[in-house]
């Protein structure tokens, strides 16, 4: 293999593993690959927070291996703390936009991350923040590495919002982000790619970025010295519990843990896309790196005596059928008559249709200023196993599903309904599409949790015109060689199997405003002294 293609091959290997854990992306900072010199311990003026995501933590799988007795570290934050499991997610329900939702307290309308995947019209290109194995041998990895690294953080996640890190370090406070998609902070880093990557490919020697003044990422940066040798392919790099744990640890052994430390256990994710929602063996990974980080103190009761400890999964996984014939729904038979973008190569004039697939849920844009969204929707309406389409509107969400013809809800922000988070709506046709209740102008909602809002952030996270779609549980929606999961887990759609997912919170007595993601800055600023 020639040596240029040998640096592409590597840029592909660290797309696929460090972008990628389970066919999700992992966006990265590569800053200095050497430990940082030892700084004084620091001094807080509150109890330092630790929040830990644990990538698909579910409820039913933690009440499983809670009774098996294979979750001791969980068990003792919840015996010795709250528990909660209805947690709403961010929509779609994919990691990089849940996570951009935790740090900025917004919905994708506020922080302009739409999904894993997605066209910037901007830019007349596909955005990917990671790619199954079938489609990186169409797409340009280094765009796609790119756009991780750097664009996702740097420019696409939208200045006019703040993150958690932002806001901390404005209040002259610290913050560590650990194994983190979204890191985003005011300290200044340079991230260095591999010498033979960046000399016989087109990338950049280093790409300047900003990080919370503690940062960690794989390979790339690290706190703990001893994670230098934990950093091998079949470690993914560095991208796995323990090399979070380890970083966690180091912190805490050294009295440098600062407000705030927020740190990903990735692993479980991508167990349940292999193995289905109910396999244990990733919740047993993560709760064995959680206890390490909890003997770094004297005792566990010191643990939660000396920090305030935030353990939550981002979104759930439903189960995908396992015949072949069954589990896909494909949207590009129904609309075969038009010419839809193919991968591999750019979006063209001639192209009228580009379709954007985030597993359980779909962008469909229209790139022809003849085509009308409204036709591309009664298309897409003949497929019954779509649960959900919408579109904007006149300045409204038209929002509708397959085999439902003309019917459907027009809704928008501000009106004279109101839901259980307090947000004001004007609804006009079918409440019963999005299974929502109206009694007296009050709005619950049913399988669809906060639907309005969280599909509306959807719908206005970045221009051009195009349609959302979600699909029933236990199907899944397919483009040209995107990845697939039959017979094990998926994600990305509105209903509450793939939106659902358990809070955990030990050392302290404060609750957040609502059992929702977006809430959840406030709280943990709050806890921090912000």
């Amino acid at each position: 293999m020639a040596p240029k293609k040998i640096a592409i091959f590597a840029a592909c290997c660290l797309t696929l593993v460090l972008i990628v854990t389970g066919c999700r992306a992992k966006s990265g900072s590569g800053a200095e690959m050497k430990a940082e010199s030892k700084p004084e311990a620091l001094a807080t003026a509150h109890k330092p927070v630790v929040a830990i995501i644990i990538d698909s933590l579910m409820d039913h799988t933690l009440q499983d291996a809670l009774k098996q007795g294979k979750a001791p570290a969980l068990k003792f934050l919840i015996d010795h703390g709250t528990y909660d499991p209805n947690l709403v997610s961010s929509f779609p329900t994919m990691s990089v936009t849940i996570d951009s939702t935790f740090l900025t307290g917004t919905y994708a309308d506020g922080h302009r991350v739409p999904g894993l995947v997605w066209y910037s019209d901007g830019e007349k290109r596909m955005i990917f923040y990671g790619n199954g194995a079938k489609e990186a041998l169409k797409i340009d990895q280094l765009q796609v590495l790119t756009d991780s690294v750097y664009q996702l953080n740097q420019v696409q996640l939208s200045k006019n919002v703040k993150t958690v890190h932002e806001e901390l370090a404005e209040s002259g406070k610290r913050s560590a982000s650990i194994n983190a998609v979204i890191f985003r902070g005011k300290t200044e880093r340079g991230l260095r790619l591999p010498e033979t990557m960046a000399n016989m490919t087109r990338l950049p020697d280093r790409y300047n970025v900003t990080v919370p003044e503690l940062f960690s990422l794989a390979m790339f940066a690290r706190l703990n010295p001893e994670n230098d040798r934990h950093t091998a392919a079949w470690e993914k790099y560095g991208m796995n519990d323990m090399f979070s744990a380890r970083d966690i640890a180091y912190l805490i052994k050294e009295g440098r843990l600062p407000e705030l430390t927020i740190a990903y256990f990735p692993e479980n994710d991508s167990v349940h896309h292999r193995k289905g929602s109910r396999e244990l063996r990733g919740l047993e990974r993560a709760d064995r790196a959680l206890q390490h980080v909890l003997n770094a103190y004297g005792s566990w009761e010191e643990a939660i005596g000396k920090a305030t400890w935030v353990v939550l999964g981002d979104s759930a996984q439903s189960d995908v059928r396992k015949r072949r014939d069954e589990f896909k729904v494909d949207l590009r038979p129904l609309l075969s008559e038009y010419r839809i973008a193919e991968l591999g190569r750019p979006v063209g004039g001639d192209d009228q249709i580009v379709i954007a697939p985030n597993e359980r849920m779909a962008y469909v844009y229209s790139v022809s200023p003849d085509l009308k969204i409204d036709e591309i929707v009664k298309r897409l309406q003949a497929e019954n196993k779509l649960d959900i389409i919408a579109a904007k509107r006149e300045g409204s969400v038209w929002l509708t599903a397959g085999g439902q013809g003309e019917n459907g809800l027009l809704y928008r922000p501000g009106g004279e309904y109101s839901d259980e988070y307090g947000q004001t709506w004007s609804l006009s046709g079918d409440p019963v599409i999005p299974d929502i209740f109206v009694q007296d102008h009050s709005i619950r909602y049913g399988k669809f949790p906060d639907v309005l809002a969280r599909l509306y952030g959807a719908l206005h996270s970045h221009e051009g015109q195009f349609a959302v779609v979600t699909v029933k549980p236990g199907y899944e929606l397919v483009g040209e060689s995107s990845p697939t999961h039959r017979g094990g887990g998926s994600h990305g759609s509105l209903h509450e199997v793939d939106s659902v997912v358990p809070l955990i919170a030990a050392g302290t007595d404060s609750r957040p405003k609502s059992l929702r993601t977006v809430d959840l800055k406030q709280w943990i600023l709050q806890m921090a002294g912000r």
